[in-house]
């Protein structure tokens, strides 16, 4: 506690340090001129020699550049790929792109362009590629296309269109259709569907092997999976767009992952899809013909890391785990170079740590263990013997970044500074990459040596920061709220910059509280955090963010504890931690706010009902209002299915609670959600109706999930704004 409450005083001392100016923080700085956004670092690579990078830049006529620059001196080495002579020798007025993929030998590169999305992980866009011979470009197809990916030589592209997996061949510019069967809504070859892309985290369906002869993909057949309508407003008559969405409870697709070469000739994987589970990862091991795959019982408490023989499609177990409420998934495993092991990251012991294991045989020794997690496995040096990966050992406010033996010895530090560091290795693990922000400091890019020392810094967005320096900003602090049974919650808190201990001011509390997720980390926090000081400062409000029960960086029991009860534990927290703001001097107890976003509104839709004697108001933007409503992985997941925990369902839905309802209540939607459905504040509004409570709304017609796009997010804060204002 000691330690804790050391850092906490200087996040505090550091934060009034920053606020020293006498600008207006306004919304149109803030969603208009995007005043609050640092400059960041794009398109960086590890070359192949291990002693260059490269990163993407522009010339004088806005061409794209890739620029390489030698780790050791920082000197530019030379243009990778530049855009101004792409743009001349193809007759172009000038040629941009965001990102590229390079091929082994980086004398190709695959380039998107016109890039539009499909959901929140998926896009099409027109590919070409990209030749540094002559600087021409080849369009792989005249139609918009889905991820396309060459294979390590450079000799085929993959890709994906209308539902069916092709291979282009670079040399004969020639394409060969590998499915056929492709159909909307029914099969997908090559990629992934709807719910596997929000709540695995993916979209590519499909992994060239090691040397590039054999693709393996899913196969999606979700002909049984009921369809979700969304309509579009706009034309005469609106439009609607139907795709799958699985509800809790409801049938999911078929899933097959088969291997096929380069002629088309096609293995499946001996998986029995015909079983309800998930097959939540394929990654190809270093050896050309083997593939691994995890797979998932449907209740997610079943986990399997099977190996699978491209030329038999047979599958044998390497490892499996069972949990007594669910297994994450993790893309922390890597496949070492000997052919016979890998490192994976695990929460068998209640805290993520890492492990090495034999590909065809047991745990060989766990790397890490300690009351602390894992956070991220940043790589394996095998010729050192060198693991390296960031932790919260420190504290689960921060990710360091640590280096050990592979057999888990000599463990050290290699970050320096309070905040949240992350680190990409050269190839030869001589130098990294390194990403340094704080609460209160802005993105820091430099380059490391492996010992952690300072190379150069690249970007220190000292302009931005100078810049920043100049609005009028509160105090951010740091603290602990006790919630009871010697029980504490991660908080930050943001004063007025001319706050008086002896005055009386309203808070507005802000809440995401999801299963796994953290809000209150030393970390930069990006536009919600500026809304936040302006609120703070200009209007005197106290801003509060509070890390509930469910929430990661403290180890399983803490984050698991909500299973089958989701929203009991985290509202109770986030009303206890109401409560205790509410006993301290400076706060008026009758004015406390909360709002939220997505699992955010959930909660505090929660809050206000069953919390109605503590919170005065609540904005809830874009909530579950009833999980029966949300997709089943994410929702049974944590709640098993309406049919087995019926209660668990009912009990901690808003829409049940709207009785309790006695504050100011602003529900805000997107009407073309694809996630949480606007089907959750239909049913919450016309039930508010139904009994007579009153309500405010705010609906957004072709707006998704995330309420953006021209004016609108704008229009969303000063309506938010105005309600804070007229109603705490």
């Amino acid at each position: 506690m000691k330690k804790a409450s050391g850092f906490l005083f200087l996040l505090l001392v550091a934060s009034g340090l920053f606020a020293q100016g006498t600008d207006t923080i306004t919304l149109e700085k803030i969603w208009k001129d995007y005043a609050f956004y640092p400059k960041l670092v794009s398109g960086f690579i590890n070359l192949n020699d291990g002693k260059t990078y490269c990163k993407i830049e522009s010339d004088e006529k806005k061409n794209t550049q890739v620029v390489t620059y030698s780790y050791e001196t920082g000197e530019k080495t030379g243009v990778l790929i530049d855009g101004g002579k792409i743009a001349e020798v193809n007759k172009l007025e000038a040629f941009r792109f965001g990102s590229f993929d390079l091929n082994r030998t980086e004398s190709l590169a695959v380039i998107p362009q016109n890039t539009r999305s499909i959901y929140r992980r998926s896009s099409e866009s027109i590919y070409f590629i990209w030749s540094k011979a002559d600087n021409k470009l080849t369009k792989i197809s005249d139609q918009y296309i889905r991820y396309a990916t060459m294979n390590p030589d450079g000799t085929k592209v993959a890709y994906v269109l209308n539902n069916d997996l092709y291979v282009y061949d670079v040399a004969k510019k020639k394409t060969k259709r590998l499915t056929k069967d492709g159909k909307q809504n029914s099969i997908i070859n090559g990629a992934v569907d709807w719910v596997y892309e929000e709540e695995f985290g993916m979209s590519r369906g499909f992994e060239w092997n090691e040397d590039g002869t054999k693709i393996a993909y899913y196969r999606f057949d979700e002909t049984a999976v009921p369809e979700w309508d969304i309509t579009l407003y706009g034309n005469l008559y609106p439009t609607h767009e139907k795709y799958k969405y699985p509800k809790a409870g409801e049938k999911n697709s078929v899933v097959d992952v088969y291997i096929c070469d380069l002629k088309g000739k096609r293995k499946k994987v001996d998986l029995h899809s015909e079983q309800d589970q998930y097959i939540s990862r394929i990654i190809w091991t270093k050896d050309p013909n083997m593939l691994s795959v995890q797979r998932l019982n449907r209740h997610q408490n079943h986990w399997e890391l099977l190996m699978a023989d491209a030329k038999t499609g047979k599958v044998t177990l390497s490892l499996e785990e069972d949990n007594k409420y669910y297994v994450d998934i993790t893309d922390d495993i890597l496949f070492l170079n000997d052919g016979r092991h890998f490192v994976i990251k695990s929460e068998r012991t209640g805290f993520w740590h890492l492990y090495m294991h034999k590909i065809d045989g047991p745990q060989v020794f766990e790397i890490t263990k300690g009351d602390w997690e894992v956070d991220h496995l940043l790589g394996v040096d095998e010729k050192n013997q060198k693991v390296y990966f960031t932790s919260t050992e420190d504290s689960p406010l921060e990710r360091q970044i640590y280096v050990c033996d592979i057999t888990g010895k000599n463990k050290k530090k290699i970050s320096e500074g309070h905040g949240n560091h992350s680190a990409r290795f050269s190839n030869d693990f001589t130098y990294y990459f390194h990403t340094f922000s704080s609460i209160m400091t802005p993105h820091i890019f430099s380059i490391r040596k492996n010992d952690g020392s300072l190379v150069r810094t690249i970007e220190d967005n000292t302009q931005f920061a100078a810049e920043m320096s100049k609005y009028r900003m509160g105090t951010t602090e740091f603290r602990e709220i006790p919630i009871g049974n010697n029980q504490h919650l991660n908080a930050y808190m943001i004063y007025p910059k001319d706050f008086d201990p002896n005055k009386k001011y309203p808070v507005l509390m802000h809440v995401y509280g999801g299963p796994g997720d953290q809000q209150v980390m030393n970390q930069w926090l990006w536009f919600n955090f500026f809304w936040h000081h302006m609120l703070a400062t200009e209007h005197q409000y106290i801003i509060a963010v509070v890390d509930n029960r469910g929430t990661g960086g403290r180890g399983e029991e803490f984050k698991k504890m909500t299973y089958l009860q989701l929203g009991k534990y985290e509202t109770e927290d986030q009303i206890s931690a109401a409560r205790y703001l509410g006993s301290l001097s400076f706060v008026d107890a009758g004015r406390i706010g909360i709002w939220g976003w997505s699992f955010g509104g959930y909660m505090s839709s929660l809050c206000i009902t069953k919390g109605a004697d503590v919170f005065k108001m609540a904005i809830a933007v874009a909530p579950v209002t009833n999980w029966r409503f949300y997709d089943n992985i994410y929702t049974e997941r944590f709640m098993r299915t309406p049919a087995e925990n019926a209660s668990g369902y009912d009990d901690n839905s808003p829409i049940n609670h709207i009785d309790k309802l006695k504050g100011k209540y602003l529900i805000i939607h997107g009407l073309a959600d694809d996630n949480v459905h606007f089907q959750n504040t239909a049913e919450m509004v016309k039930k508010m109706i139904e009994m007579d409570i009153p309500f405010d709304s705010e609906f957004y017609p072709n707006k998704n999930h995330g309420i953006s796009g021209g004016n609108t997010r704008l229009h969303l804060y000063k309506r938010m704004t105005n309600y804070v204002l007229d109603n705490l």
